[in-house]
């Protein structure tokens, strides 16, 4: 090997921050079967559409589909408005998207969304079908949106020694509004608990995963790492879940995310006097804000949760804007993740 070609390597081997060759070859891979997974569900028009641009999949974030009005991709934190989308595209994307059969996914339509392989999951809107008061469906769908999935390893790295005491995580909820990260930190924090870090020993995790976003479960499977001593309930309501992992499969912590009803509170206060560790989110923007909210303000102020994690994107997505403590003392802030 000539002086020149060593030196080459080794400043591309520095700019790649040393990654080996193996998991360099394994990110390319994951991205390429990523921009395939996303590339196969969309209308030839808007296939065709989105690879004339040339997107890095790694910072593609939603991809979205209205009838009549501009194809929307946002991409790095910003809005693209592309080719204009007719109704054709829409039919021709949800049939490929369903494989041509969307009664066999009415069960998740009626949630509003369906799960694609990889862990995407697609959200639609159009006329809601009611059966017994009861939403039964969908039909006439006029808008998509293609959530693309994103797994950050290692994401949670620089939060675990202000969430662990003794090896063992905190009761720790992380407030944050949308598109701030909070999800893609809980699957983080979910898969180093249960593997085990140099923080806390690997334990069993116990996953309520109402909306299929955290293991993105396709056909039962898990999309996502969730970790090896992980056990994940997809597609159930979070208060049930929570109920059901407990009786039956032992967790040591509970993972929750988006909480908010007053059912799902109860489920965790219940949780926590079974001895359960919880790990939950809930949408919001500051500690002073959550104290105001119903049925936090009773968490908060009886100290049910020993950490809040606070996010934001004002600089870029998934900065911790603090850390607190149980009796709300700000412990640390501005943490790059």
């Amino acid at each position: 090997m000539t002086e020149k070609l060593f030196l080459a390597l080794f400043l591309i081997g520095k700019v790649l921050k040393t990654k080996s060759p193996h998991i360099l070859s394994k990110e390319v891979d994951k991205m390429k079967e990523q921009k395939k997974q996303i590339l196969q569900v969309l209308g030839k028009k808007i296939q065709c559409c989105v690879e004339r641009e040339q997107f890095d999949f790694s910072n593609l974030q939603e991809i979205r589909l209205r009838v009549g009005k501009p194809l929307t991709v946002l991409y790095k934190g910003k809005e693209k408005l592309l080719m204009k989308v007719e109704q054709e595209d829409v039919r021709e994307t949800m049939e490929y998207i369903s494989n041509y059969s969307l009664y066999a996914y009415e069960n998740e339509m009626r949630q509003g969304f369906i799960t694609i392989e990889g862990g995407h999951r697609v959200g639609m809107a159009g006329k809601v079908v009611m059966e017994e008061g009861k939403v039964k469906s969908l039909k006439y769908i006029s808008s998509i949106n293609i959530r693309v999935a994103h797994e950050v390893r290692g994401c949670a790295d620089k939060l675990f020694p202000y969430i662990t005491k003794e090896r063992q995580i905190c009761h720790t909820l992380i407030i944050s509004p949308p598109r701030c990260g909070k999800t893609t930190l809980l699957r983080d924090m979910i898969r180093q608990i249960s593997d085990g870090n140099r923080w806390v020993k690997g334990v069993p995790v116990g996953v309520v995963d109402e909306r299929s976003e955290l293991g993105g479960c396709y056909m039962g499977t898990a999309q996502n790492e969730l970790g090896i001593r992980t056990d994940i309930l997809d597609c159930c309501p979070k208060a049930d879940g929570m109920l059901m992992l407990i009786r039956s499969m032992a967790p040591q912590v509970i993972a929750v995310d988006e909480i908010g009803a007053r059912e799902e509170i109860r489920a965790i206060e219940y949780a926590l006097h079974c001895g359960c560790k919880m790990l939950a989110t809930a949408h919001g923007v500051s500690m002073e804000e959550m104290k105001k909210k119903p049925f936090f303000e009773q968490l908060i102020r009886e100290k049910r949760f020993e950490r809040y994690v606070v996010l934001g994107n004002e600089h870029h997505m998934g900065e911790v804007l603090g850390i607190y403590d149980e009796n709300g003392e700000r412990i640390f802030e501005h943490v790059a993740i």
